[in-house]
This record gives structure tokens, sequence and C-alpha cells, in this order.
């Protein structure tokens, strides 16, 4: 299977400015992400995307080498994650003159991943499914304590008699960290139309996603006490 590896990296970060070149215990966030994709890819099947060119130097000096800048209508906050993949890839496929079967997506705000996470997902993937995607147990469950609001009454997101959590079904929350995305598929469709999805699990801590301040915080700690 050939995939290409891409990386996810814009500069307009407002819960956490720069958070894609803080450093998260002496390294940049996105050193990460780039050492799992120099570990699982040869360095010319991996696209780094990005619209800052302070982020650019130092993916540079990650060892990454840089072959393009997003558009800047690819890098608003309206700019979906599809539309940044689909011009990566057919960025790669013209400069390296091959054919990508899939994508592989490390996004920069999941530092615990592991290699051997994104391999096991790599091996799970094949190009009869829409995606395999990396998740967790889900904190909340649609059975139990989830709510919608009809006609100002709030209820059940899903109908059930269970009285108990541990009763019902199992759901799973999506992590951000890991994603192995058929490229057919991605090119006919949304994410969320994709019917053919596998899981793969990952644990609490591995799938610290850093969004906010809070995150930052709850990383640094998890650093300094595994």
């Amino acid at each position: 299977m050939n995939y290409l590896v891409i990386i996810t990296a814009r500069g307009g970060s407002k819960g956490i400015p720069k958070k894609n070149i803080k450093l998260l215990n002496g390294k940049p966030l996105i050193q990460y992400s780039i050492d799992i994709a120099k570990s699982i890819s040869h360095l010319d099947d991996i696209c780094f995307t990005t619209d800052n060119d302070d982020i650019i130097k130092v993916a540079e000096t990650c060892g990454l080498n840089i072959t393009f800048k997003r558009p800047e209508v690819l890098a608003t906050d309206t700019a979906n994650s599809r539309d940044v993949m689909l011009h990566a890839l057919e960025h790669y496929e013209t400069l390296r003159n091959k054919t990508y079967d899939a994508i592989v997506l490390l996004q920069p705000t999941s530092p615990f991943r592991t290699i051997d996470q994104v391999k096991n997902c790599i091996d799970l993937y094949n190009n009869d499914l829409d995606m395999v995607v990396s998740v967790k147990a889900a904190s909340a469950n649609p059975y139990y304590n989830l709510y919608e609001e009809t006609n100002g009454f709030l209820e059940s997101s899903k109908k059930g008699n269970f009285t108990r959590r541990q009763d019902c079904p199992d759901v799973w929350e999506f992590n951000g960290a890991i994603y192995v995305i058929n490229t057919t598929a991605l090119r006919a469709q949304p994410m969320s139309d994709f019917s053919k999805v596998k899981k793969f699990e990952m644990s609490e801590e591995t799938s610290i996603d850093i969004d906010t301040p809070l995150d930052w915080k709850i990383a640094e700690f998890h650093l300094q006490n595994k």
C-alpha cells in the first residue's frame, strides 16, 4: 500500500498562541508528530502542510523538506480538513508522480500517540475500508446521560430502558490522533458520509488532545508524572 503521511499545522491558533511550535517538555509540539512520521515513512512521502513561515522553519529544523505553503483560503477558521488533505494529496501525487492509496493523517495536537499505535492502525487498514480511526471510550453515553432539547424540554439523545450506565451499549469518541483514510473514498465524499469505518482504541493518556490552555497543563502534568 502506498500511503502519504500528512501533518496539518496551520498558524492561526487562538486558544494557545503559536501552539504548534510552542515547546512541550523542550520539544516543539509539531516535532512529536514529525518524529513518528519519520519513523514510519520515507521523507519523500511525508507532507507537512501549513500557512505559516515560522512553523515551516521549525518543521525544517526537525528534518522535513517543505515543498509548498498552504494557501490562505485553506487556513481560515472555516476551512475543512478534507479540502486541506485533498490539496496536499494532489500536490504530492503531481510532485512525486505517483498515486497514493491512503492518507495517514497525524494532527500535531496529539503528542502522546505512539509509533506502535500508528503502525497498528495502518495494519488494520485495507483498501475495502473508507477509514481506520483512533478512538477512546466516551466519557458520556447518549443512552444514559446525554440529552437533546426538543420543544424546550430535555430528552435522552438515544432511547433505552437503562438504569445503570454499565448496561448501556459501548460508545466511542474520535480522539483526533490517527486517521488512515482511503483516498478514493475521500475524493468521492465527505468523511462524515463514510460507511466502512473501523476503530482503533487508544487509552485515555495517549488520547490527550491539546486544544486549550487547560489541555496544555494536563499534557505537562502527564509528562511530569508518567
